[in-house]
């Protein structure tokens, strides 16, 4: 397999991998100026938002999930597998979050909405495009919507 270098790095207020109350909080992702330079955002600042492809890179070896789990270890919520939930623990602790882009300022691009904590090494960044949104319409069990309902 590959080997993946952080193109960027995550700053914003939120120091704490807590799960809730993402909405409104305003981070900006620093490329790493030793592989790019302004010129690999040019047009960027053309859409509304980006999807963002980053490590949970604070979750131990040991702590990784490969089995079901009750999310957030609420039993009242039905044991699924880590395939089935979006938990920060997961097998290759990748994260992909989709956000609102504020602003681009030379290689520094400012968001809102994105759910990674200072620090967060980013693995990639696309222009979010709604025709990669899905076709059809959405399903999902009563236990996720409850589960995202603050978590934006």
């Amino acid at each position: 397999m590959d080997h993946f270098q952080a193109v960027a790095t995550v700053r914003s207020p939120r120091t704490e991998p807590i799960d809730d109350d993402w909405g409104s909080v305003i981070s900006t992702i620093q490329l790493d100026s030793a592989q790019f330079t302004a010129e690999a955002l040019v047009g960027l600042d053309t859409f509304s938002h980006l999807e963002v492809v980053f490590l949970f890179h604070l979750v131990p070896e040991d702590k990784i999930e490969r089995v079901a789990r009750h999310p957030r270890n609420r039993t009242d919520w039905p044991k699924v597998g880590i395939f089935a939930q979006r938990v920060k623990s997961r097998p290759n602790r990748i994260g992909v979050s989709i956000c609102r882009l504020v602003k681009v300022e030379g290689t520094i691009i400012t968001v809102e909405g994105l759910d990674a904590i200072d620090g967060t090494p980013v693995l990639d960044i696309k222009p979010w495009m709604k025709e990669f949104g899905p076709r059809g319409e959405v399903d999902q069990p009563m236990w996720a919507t409850d589960l995202m309902a603050a978590y934006y």
